[in-house]
């Protein structure tokens, strides 16, 4: 069953590109055609592009591994922070901090610091300081849980990264080209799909196409989550049936052997009493 259709994409408006003179020549691949100044995007090839998107970022999921979802514009920003918090995966919607990736280390510190000022204020310590100091605290515990707080689960580096206008994220697709990261977006008329991995042609400034593609992504990394669920309790049923099996097993060890005393006996008392009956020549 197909992701979405033909009529939804149309419905939110995904064909709309950009006016004609901002265009990128290499996304002429996905344009259909020009109308009024406009490029108009060809949605039988987003509808192929969004499903290889989809399934690949199912996989990643499945796998148990992390997709970091970025989308620093304004009408972006709200939609992809309450999708990416219903499945608990980590998020930039604010501004993208040099190094985010390639200094992963440094931002980790950042984000241990949020946790140390947390600590502070649970223990007791921050009542003791004084106005001023508790006001700076608080000033840059607010500055780091607005760039920072929706990686603030993110132990390592993620696996996928999914980006909204990719033009205007990209040092965010630079940092994952250094490091092989691969990367999943939303790609307008005006930007190039060529360093995307996984390039969806779409119109990335309305709310309702960015809400239709962005929704479609985080099915599909539900789906992934549910069928890794799955496995594990499958694994897990499995073990605890192996376990049982082996605790079962001296028990019928135990009850075979004594099925074989039992056979024995009689044997043994037969070839008792045949040593104990006299010969006919010794009785002559």
């Amino acid at each position: 069953m197909a992701r979405t259709t033909y009529d939804e994409l149309l419905d939110a408006g995904v064909h709309f590109g950009h006016l004609t003179r901002k265009w990128d020549p290499k996304m002429s691949q996905y344009i259909f055609m020009e109308r009024n100044g406009i490029h108009i995007i060809d949605l039988n090839k987003t509808l192929t592009k969004v499903e290889e998107a989809a399934s690949a970022i199912k996989q990643i999921v499945k796998s148990g591994r992390k997709v970091l979802f970025v989308a620093t514009k304004k009408q972006a920003k709200d939609i992809v922070a309450e999708y990416a918090k219903g499945v608990n995966m980590p998020y930039i919607t604010e501004r993208w901090l040099g190094g985010m990736l390639t200094n992963f280390a440094t931002v980790r510190k950042s984000i241990k610091k949020m946790s140390n000022i947390d600590k502070l204020t649970k223990d007791g310590t921050y009542s003791n300081l004084s106005k001023k100091e508790r006001l700076m605290i608080q000033r840059e515990r607010v500055k780091l849980e607005t760039l920072l707080g929706g990686i603030a689960d993110l132990n390592r580096l993620p696996a996928a990264l999914f980006l909204i206008d990719v033009k205007k994220e990209h040092i965010a697709v630079s940092e994952a080209l250094k490091l092989n990261i691969p990367t999943f977006a939303m790609v307008d008329t005006n930007s190039d799909p060529s360093n995307i991995d996984f390039p969806i042609p779409a119109n990335d400034d309305a709310t309702k196409s960015i809400s239709l593609i962005t929704g479609i992504i985080i099915k599909a990394i539900e789906e992934g989550l549910e069928e890794r669920k799955r496995e594990k309790d499958d694994e897990a049923e499995k073990e605890a049936a192996q376990a049982k099996a082996k605790a079962d097993a001296p028990e019928v060890a135990d009850r075979n052997t004594e099925g074989k005393r039992a056979r024995k006996a009689p044997v043994e008392a037969e070839a008792a009493i045949a040593d104990e009956t006299p010969s006919a020549e010794t009785e002559e």
